[in-house]
């Protein structure tokens, strides 16, 4: 058996791991140290006598990548990313939002949905996590638009589907980690997420509009705020504008010249502006214990993934199935476009069964050169290239986009991780509830998905300011 069978057949092994329920970190480091030991073993000729040599030199192999990988200054962001968002959450950021939401499009049908996922957006911009953005606005927002009347499935939906935001809209820690798994800029990542991301909300606030004048008693316009009462709720929101500027000015300086400093370094100052917000506002020792717990939490989660799938990717280089996966997508008979759009709906069934970040690490080192390979290769120019842009410029297009469809994952049965969030707050809905309500999302997001491939400007206009293409 050759390396490319061993590859296949542990990639089938990983799949089954996971479709009968092994955490993705967990089965993808067992998968690749399994994997390693074949390969190794099978050079030595399936000799008996080798086998602990083939053991030995796989599990040194496998040692050296959580440290090596994670030890990254890149990956640094991520939590300080979501120690933003608890902190702001501590510091009342999360209410204040809302309600100035509430007060300037709340006079629109459907306007506690359409607040919902403005303030969700909002708050996305100093939340690096979707599954926190999503539990605090089961908080907020589902009891106020029960108390109006809304179906709470509804209510409930549009809290997982808005959370999803945070995926997109920097800081993002998905973006981060697609910027290292592909070698490509954080900063510009980043940038890339702030006009998708407002796109995506506005899409998804035109869907809520359009329900609730299409179906009756759907979402009644809350009004009754004079223009004084909705200036007067400002203040309270200027505290996340800050942030967000605070972050633009250390990933690009819009004055001109360098930067004023890393993206890292940049997390981490707004951390502490957001801090000394949550102290002035209140926050005590309990509410400062509890943000850095659950910031704690997240991160590990996060870093258990990475560590656990990059075993596997290792194995996979030694396998050399990217390459052979690039080279079969590059022989299609077929336009490029079609091939993308059907790596895209891969995509959207691998999120019915994985989580986000797993299906991204485990995918992009196969399927990310296959791209590049599609557009034209590492060196193509605009003018020779598939899709209109080079191959750094389709480097984040693609990232974009396929972050987008890693959002899916978050709202589709049966492990939408964001629905049970939702439904582990709120004790009264469902988790089928949650997914029933955020059912009409995804047409939200296919919606949105289609309008960032047909105009990839949306994508590429901000990250072209920064790298010059």
């Amino acid at each position: 058996m050759d390396t490319i069978q061993i590859g296949l057949v542990v990639t089938g092994f990983l799949l089954v791991l996971v479709v009968i329920g092994m955490r993705v970190a967990f089965a993808a480091a067992l998968a690749g140290l399994v994997g390693l030991i074949w390969i190794f073993w099978a050079k030595k000729g399936y000799d008996p006598s080798e086998f602990l040599w083939a053991l030995t030199v796989a599990t040194k192999t496998a040692g050296q990548v959580p440290h090596s990988k994670i030890a990254s200054q890149a990956l640094s962001l991520i939590p300080t990313f979501i120690l933003i968002g608890y902190l702001a959450y501590h510091a009342g950021l999360t209410k204040a939002l809302f309600e100035a939401a509430k007060r300037w499009v709340g006079w629109l049908p459907g306007g506690l949905g359409v607040s919902t996922v403005f303030a969700t957006a909002g708050f996305a911009a100093v939340s690096g996590a979707s599954v926190a953005t999503s539990a605090v606005f089961a908080r907020i927002a589902i009891p106020e638009m029960l108390k109006a009347g809304y179906d709470k499935r509804f209510a409930a939906g549009v809290v997982a589907s808005a959370g999803t935001l945070a995926s997109l809209i920097p800081p993002s820690a998905i973006l981060v980690i697609y910027a290292i798994i592909v070698e490509q800029d954080v900063g510009a990542l980043l940038l890339a997420g702030f006009l998708p991301g407002a796109f995506s909300a506005l899409v998804y606030g035109s869907l809520v509009v359009g329900l609730a004048l299409t179906i009756k008693g759907f979402g009644p316009p809350v009004g009754g705020f004079s223009w004084g009462q909705r200036f007067a709720a400002l203040p309270g929101a200027m505290p996340i504008i800050f942030v967000v500027v605070i972050i633009i000015f250390f990933i690009y300086n819009p004055f001109g010249g360098d930067a004023w400093g890393t993206p890292t370094e940049g997390g981490a100052l707004g951390a502490f502006v957001v801090f000394i917000m949550a102290v002035y506002r209140g926050m005590r020792w309990p509410q400062l214990r509890a943000a850095l717990l659950e910031t704690a939490k997240l991160s590990v989660m996060i870093f258990s993934i990475i560590w656990g799938v990059l075993i596997y990717v290792r194995f996979l280089g030694f396998a050399d199935l990217p390459g052979l996966f690039s080279d079969w997508i590059g022989s299609l008979d077929q336009s490029p476009m079609l091939t993308l759009i059907l790596i895209l709906l891969a995509y959207a069934v691998l999120g019915m069964f994985m989580d986000a970040i797993g299906m991204l690490l485990l995918t992009l080192p196969v399927v990310f050169p296959a791209v590049i390979a599609l557009n034209g290769g590492p060196y193509v120019t605009v003018e020779e290239s598939a899709f209109g842009m080079t191959a750094t410029g389709c480097a984040i297009w693609f990232g974009i986009i396929v972050v987008k469809m890693a959002e899916l994952c978050l709202i589709t049965p049966p492990i939408g991780l964001n629905c049970f969030v939702v439904a582990g707050v709120r004790s009264d809905i469902s988790v089928q509830d949650v997914f029933r309500g955020a059912s009409p999302f995804f047409v939200a997001d296919a919606l949105t998905i289609a309008g960032l491939i047909a105009f990839p400007q949306i994508v590429l206009y901000l990250p072209g300011l920064l790298l010059g293409f």
